[in-house]
């Protein structure tokens, strides 16, 4: 059966504009499309975890503890999308990747957040699919695409369609800081990278294009393959 390995941003999830409304949608979505294919959902950490690591920095946090607070966030953010999935989920956060792959073919959604200080939700995901020979990761944000710099702050950011693995490397660099946000993250694009998996960068809450990139449709968001 196909495998599914989405990143879902915590901006997704917990933006402040109808979140409730908003995850049962998503949950009915993934209902729907799980009856056919397996699904894996990594949750990120969003302004919550932002909001604690933020206040964490004031009061001299070191990063591992900071980076401790924004995981906790994500698996905050991983058990309302449980609850919004009832009995179609597993109930408990797994804690690791071993944990969420060992949680594979039971019929069930799994459903995680972060795992290590260090490691971002979408290094998590790579990992996960890398672990449960996913055939794509749907990367959900909230931007529409992969850009050269962020639109919402830079009107001349170029918008790509398609980008290879070295392309996607490149773009990114190599810095990670608790916090940190971007549209995929390094350690995630070394993983894809060298397992040859497929990313589809969409709009979260466009769920019209994530039901696409969940069945492997042509997107209006960014493909890295190749």
């Amino acid at each position: 059966m196909d495998r599914v390995v989405i990143s879902l941003g915590g901006s997704i999830i917990i933006p402040g504009d109808r979140d409730g409304e908003f995850l049962k949608r998503f949950a009915s979505l993934l209902r729907e499309l799980s009856k056919e294919r397996e699904l894996f959902v990594v949750c990120g950490g969003g302004k919550t975890a932002r909001t604690y690591i933020n206040i964490g920095r004031e009061l001299d946090g070191t990063e591992r503890q900071l980076d401790e607070m924004g995981i906790m966030a994500t698996r905050l953010n991983a058990r309302l999308l449980q609850l919004a999935l009832g009995d179609l989920a597993e109930q408990s956060v797994p804690c690791t990747v071993e944990e969420a792959a060992s949680q594979a073919g039971r019929g069930k959604i799994v459903v995680m957040g972060g795992t290590t200080p260090g490691h971002t939700t979408d290094g998590v995901s790579a990992s996960l699919a890398e672990s449960v020979g996913a055939t794509r990761i749907v990367n959900a944000t909230s931007v529409d695409a992969v850009y050269s710099a962020d639109p919402r702050k830079d009107s001349s950011a170029e918008r790509y369609e398609r980008l290879s693995f070295q392309q996607l490397k490149d773009l990114l660099g190599n810095e990670h800081g608790a916090g940190a946000s971007g549209v995929f993250d390094p350690m995630g694009a070394s993983i894809v990278m060298r397992c040859r998996i497929p990313v589809m960068v969409v709009a979260g809450r466009d769920l019209e294009e994530m039901s696409k990139a969940i069945q492997g449709l042509p997107i209006k968001g960014t493909v890295i393959d190749g």
